[in-house]
């Protein structure tokens, strides 16, 4: 194997799958990138057996990359990416010397490193599925944010580590929760899917994804969903990950069917609000904040024995002339609020001890959901 390729184009390539190379792993070819070398394109390959990223670079023109003999080799990853990411050349040479040997050389530079045999590589099947979902990329990326961040980080309950992808005809609920609050992005795709699917996504696994996917609004994702394994298509590049199994909770039990307050607000205003409440928190108190209004008065307070307390007041509007008081976790509400990308927010009461629902007339696709605390 043997080439000369750009090193912006190899550096991008190997930034991508190298977010599927993992230190601990206990075997060694897992922690390499497999390069596949043919005449038009190269191929980089990264498998940590929970996640599996390929990308392929294509030579669209002549001084993309130049290839001078076909070839592969599994390359020790964390050191291929130092040491493109730090030679200050245009471009790199690569050649495969003695079966194992990897020279990577510029002009004035010179690495010499191990490879390993691409025999030993384990067969991975990056297999697509016939009954694709296709799902709009910036749609994507906005129910992974919104909802990832509410699940647990508890392995006690694996089920609640991921994302549950509930899939109809064409609506898809994504669910998130660790059973204090609950994240729930619902959206209509624009190709209806062949089949129903009902699964969870670690969301670790996902976040990860996301992390690797560009800004183009108009570019798509495609789905192939098996058994065990979800495989994500963007452009140039594949993600493969594993499926948690279990059955997901009903989160639409946790929906209070019932209201009987709604506060209007800016969503930076009940932000801060509570963002300076919770200042005089500690850990140990759980970030507990209390919320009371009185009439179109709305007080935050919240206080610590070892640190003093604190009290915060704002203007609200209201559906009705009825009052509240009940505690929250600020923590949780706060991130609740921070997954709008709205300027207007609403808060749905039920009762002191019932679930807080957070929603917004300028998105209606997302609900958040925060369990009060009882202080008392």
């Amino acid at each position: 194997m043997k080439l000369t390729i750009k090193k912006d184009i190899l550096l991008e390539g190997i930034n991508k799958v190298s977010k599927a190379i993992s230190t601990k792993n206990l075997i060694p070819v897992l922690s390499g990138i497999k390069f596949e070398l043919n005449k038009n394109k190269l191929t980089l390959t990264a498998s940590d057996n929970d996640i599996t990223i390929q990308t392929v670079i294509h030579s669209l023109k002549d001084e993309d990359f130049k290839v001078e003999k076909e070839g592969s080799i599994i390359v020790q990853g964390k050191y291929i990416l130092d040491i493109v990411r730090k030679l200050p050349d245009k471009y790199i040479n690569i050649e495969v010397i003695d079966e194992l040997k990897v020279l990577i050389y510029t002009e004035n530079s010179e690495f010499n490193l191990n490879g390993i045999d691409e025999e030993e590589y384990p067969n991975i099947n990056l297999e697509e599925s016939k009954k694709k979902i296709i799902i709009n990329n910036k749609v994507f990326k906005d129910i992974v944010n919104q909802t990832a961040f509410a699940s647990s980080n508890e392995e006690t309950k694996p089920v609640l580590t991921g994302i549950n992808f509930n899939i109809v005809g064409n609506v898809l609920e994504c669910n998130s929760t660790d059973s204090y609050r609950l994240a729930r992005k619902v959206v209509t795709l624009d190709i209806k899917g062949e089949d129903n699917y009902n699964i969870v996504i670690p969301s670790h696994n996902i976040l990860e994804f996301v992390r690797i996917l560009d800004d183009d609004e108009k570019a798509n994702i495609e789905l192939h969903i098996s058994n065990n394994k979800i495989l994500f298509m963007y452009k140039n590049f594949k993600f493969q990950s594993r499926l948690i199994n279990g059955t997901y909770p009903n989160t639409s039990n946790l929906m209070p069917k019932d209201e009987f307050l709604i506060i209007n607000t800016k969503l930076s205003d009940i932000y801060g609000v509570i963002d300076r409440a919770s200042i005089l928190t500690s850990d140990k108190e759980k970030n507990i904040v209390t919320l009371e209004t009185d009439g179109n008065l709305l007080t935050l307070k919240s206080s610590s024995q070892e640190i003093g307390r604190v009290e915060e007041k704002m203007n609200i509007e209201k559906n009705n002339e009825e009052n509240i008081k009940i505690s929250f976790s600020a923590k949780y509400m706060m991130e609740a609020l921070k997954s709008f990308n709205t300027e207007n927010v609403e808060l749905h009461f039920v009762g002191e001890v019932k679930p807080i629902l957070v929603k917004s007339s300028e998105d209606e696709t997302l609900t958040q959901l925060v369990l009060p605390i009882r202080t008392y």
